[in-house]
């Protein structure tokens, strides 16, 4: 029993670190953002509550919330968020309000958690408490990571004027400029290619929901949430992916050699428009400034890993989500490298920041084994050289492809190959026992008379008498 409450004294003090730890980061953000006159992420959340945000992120969270809400309960949820925005809706209108780039739908998602949580504090007590609290905040970490996400981007154009695309457009050469290769097949293949990618590259968020609705639909029956899930990666990659993005700040190829893309950036601060028709020359790389808006949010390619992340995740659902997962992760790829947004460099990276950010995820889960710390070790090591190659030996990468890319490639497979040696393989669906069927028998071959009609495997005590067949007439 003491050991039981040592325990949970324990995970009481994590979760209340963990909470202020994210507290005291949000706050840190918000005053970062206030410097350079912009709302932070605090600001935008608590704008929510009134004006019209966008929605997805909100609707998302409030679909995570709902995994420990029985079916009753999600349809009273899920219509009373929409009924608010319904209510709101005419109001702005009629108040002529900002409608947040024409995004009308969201307010009503926010209010409900909200809702919920102050339910689960007043009207529930012990497990079910904690378990609704949980779910609440799983909802509101989603929403919170978008926002967060958006501040740190902002961040990331303010303080770093100059860009190193240049040293990682070199190095790329070492995989033969596969983004230059991509954008030509987009092109040559638009529309139907361009709708296609950008769909999926846009609603990476919605895939991710929709398997952690597989990974979670046991929670309310279950009354406990799974020791690990999709988002918690997806949360860690993005609390960490941005951390990298302010030590090699980058903006990708369609910006840094390309007319830009999305309204932002252009040919005007690009060191040439060469994307993606150009081959691109070598030459000694140098820092380059770049404009105040777009985001330094390529090395490593956040994208591909959430993408790495939704694959690894689906490897032991049902056919239709694994294949999913491969699908989204084949277009996710497609689309970083056919739009300019990403070097293939970008993406090797990537792979290896997503297998070791979930390697350590899942010996934190289980308990940090030899394996389990080498793996993560060997991750963290690759991930920082290939950093360093970058920056470092970009020239002698793009003067010796022949060596450079196969190297680069290996190291991203040896990482793979360490995860797929770690983590434990699905456990195969075996069929249901059945008994074992006898060898048929002959109907002649046993006479009618040698086993009584009444006779029953259940009713006899002792061992089954044995048929004797009957002496024949001489």
């Amino acid at each position: 029993m003491s050991s039981w409450g040592a325990g949970r004294r324990r995970r009481v003090l994590l979760w209340g670190t963990a909470g202020a730890v994210m507290l005291g980061f949000l706050i840190a953000l918000e005053i970062a953002a206030r410097r350079y006159g912009e709302p932070g992420p605090i600001t935008n959340q608590v704008k929510g509550l009134v004006l019209a945000p966008k929605p997805g992120p909100l609707y998302g969270g409030l679909g995570l919330m709902m995994v420990v809400l029985t079916w009753r309960q999600r349809f009273i949820a899920a219509g009373a968020a929409l009924g608010i925005d319904a209510v709101l809706l005419p109001v702005r209108w009629a108040a002529d309000a900002d409608m947040t780039g024409g995004h009308v739908f969201g307010t009503g998602a926010l209010w409900v958690m909200l809702g919920t949580a102050v339910i689960a504090v007043t009207r529930r007590t012990g497990p079910d408490r904690l378990l609704l609290l949980k779910g609440v905040g799983l909802g509101l970490l989603l929403v919170a990571a978008r926002k967060t996400g958006d501040t740190w981007l902002f961040i990331t154009a303010k303080t770093r004027p100059t860009v190193l695309d240049q040293y990682v457009a070199t190095a790329d050469h070492a995989l033969g400029n596969p983004s230059w290769l991509a954008g030509r097949i987009v092109e040559a293949t638009d529309p139907f290619s361009s709708h296609l990618l950008q769909l999926v590259y846009g609603q990476l968020a919605v895939a991710a929901v929709v398997v952690a609705f597989y990974q979670l639909r046991n929670v309310t029956v279950e009354r406990r949430f799974p020791s690990h899930h999709l988002v918690r990666t997806f949360l860690v990659i993005g609390l960490l992916g941005p951390a990298i993005y302010m030590l090699f700040p980058v903006v990708g190829p369609v910006f840094a050699y390309g007319p830009g893309a999305s309204g932002t950036g252009g040919v005007e601060w690009a060191a040439a428009n060469l994307w993606p028709h150009t081959p691109l020359p070598v030459t000694t790389p140098q820092p380059m400034t770049y404009d105040g808006l777009t985001p330094r949010n390529c090395m490593p390619s956040l994208h591909t890993a959430w993408a790495v992340a939704i694959f690894v995740h689906t490897r032991r659902a049902p056919r239709a989500l694994r294949f999913a997962g491969t699908f989204w992760l084949v277009v996710t790829l497609a689309a970083t490298l056919g739009f300019g947004y990403h070097y293939g460099v970008d993406l090797v990276a990537g792979v290896v920041f997503a297998l070791t950010i979930e390697a350590a995820l899942r010996s934190l889960d289980r308990g940090w084994d030899r394996p389990g710390i080498l793996l993560v070790a060997h991750g963290t090591a690759v991930f920082t050289a290939l950093l360093l190659s970058y920056r470092y030996l970009p020239t002698q990468m793009a003067a010796h492809p022949e060596l450079s890319g196969p190297l680069l490639i290996l190291a991203m497979a040896s990482v793979i190959y360490g995860y797929v040696r770690t983590t434990p393989r699905p456990t195969p669906r075996l069929p249901s026992p059945r008994l074992p069927v006898e060898e048929a028998v002959p109907q002649d071959a046993v006479p009618e008379d040698a086993v009584p009609e009444d006779a029953t495997a259940g009713e006899q005590e002792g061992p089954a008498p044995t048929p004797t067949r009957a002496p024949e007439p001489h």
